[in-house]
């Protein structure tokens, strides 16, 4: 990446809070994670394929597939993959810092979410709420985000298919979009609110955004389904929002960069007795 194409995202990223990462994956490896994603049996809610939970917090919001790095090596590879590893590890930051430990990053979840007509997801979250894990920060030329993600496409996205919804600017506002104050979490799609955009996307893009965005998604209206896999990156002092934990099957095979994405802890204990 040259200089002058890195400083322009740097200032769409501070100014807009996401940036689109068209054809970041290529059709082969968007084909190789839908079929291992359609070799994934029909679950139940709350129900487990091997390390995958179908995690479902409401109809609404369709299937969320967690720990979708368990599924196989196609999903094992979009833990560091080159066309936004750096750019998350810049804009999570913290390198050099009291933040670094063990190592850059911790993947704090990842899933794919499946949803169907009719479905859809509220907006939330803001740089109003101030939460430590969905912070944004900049200071002294270095970004400090408590989160970073990376939404990624399996299916095209276009009008009606329930696209990604963010409001630009809104992981620096102060103040709460008044239609989070007239809505219950999960009761209205993202659809129509003043100042909020679609990201119409094709298969295969990404969208990086700072967790602090007001974000969401219109609901699904056409037939079919809208699959998309997120990836969320924090510092590596994180621990996994729902509290799941890599299986020992898959830490042992991947790489020791993904390793430490996922599991960055370095436990001391005393040495064991001996006799």
């Amino acid at each position: 990446m040259s200089d002058d194409t890195r400083h322009m995202e740097d200032y769409l990223f501070d100014l807009r809070g996401y940036l689109n990462l068209p054809r970041a994956l290529s059709p082969e490896e968007v084909a190789d994670l839908n079929r291992t994603i359609d070799a994934i049996p029909p679950l139940a809610p709350g129900e487990w394929h091997g390390h995958v939970h179908n995690q479902v917090h409401s109809p609404r919001f369709g299937t969320n597939l967690q720990q979708i790095c368990e599924a196989g090596p196609p999903f094992e590879a979009l833990i560091d993959h080159p066309a936004w590893h750096e750019r998350v590890r810049r804009y999570v930051g913290g390198e050099g810092t009291f933040d670094y430990n063990h190592g850059p990053l911790f993947v704090d979840e990842n899933f794919a979410n499946l949803r169907g007509p009719g479905q859809a997801i509220s907006l939330h979250s803001g740089g109003h709420t101030r939460c430590q894990r969905t912070q944004y920060g900049w200071h002294d030329g270095r970004w400090h985000c408590g989160q970073i993600n990376i939404l990624i496409a399996l299916t095209d996205i276009g009008p009606g298919d329930g696209a990604t919804v963010v409001i630009p600017g809104s992981h620096k506002s102060n103040i709460e979009h008044p239609h989070l104050r007239s809505q219950s979490y999960g009761s209205d799609p993202a659809d129509a609110v003043e100042a909020a955009i679609e990201v119409h996307m094709q298969a295969g893009d990404a969208l990086l955004f700072v967790d602090a965005i007001c974000h969401g998604s219109a609901e699904r209206r056409n037939p079919g389904q809208r699959r998309i896999v997120v990836y969320r990156y924090g510092p590596s002092w994180g621990r996994s929002r729902h509290g799941y934990t890599p299986s020992d099957h898959l830490l042992e095979r991947l790489t020791e960069r993904r390793r430490g994405y996922l599991h960055p802890g370095t436990y001391r204990s005393p040495p064991t007795p001996t006799a």
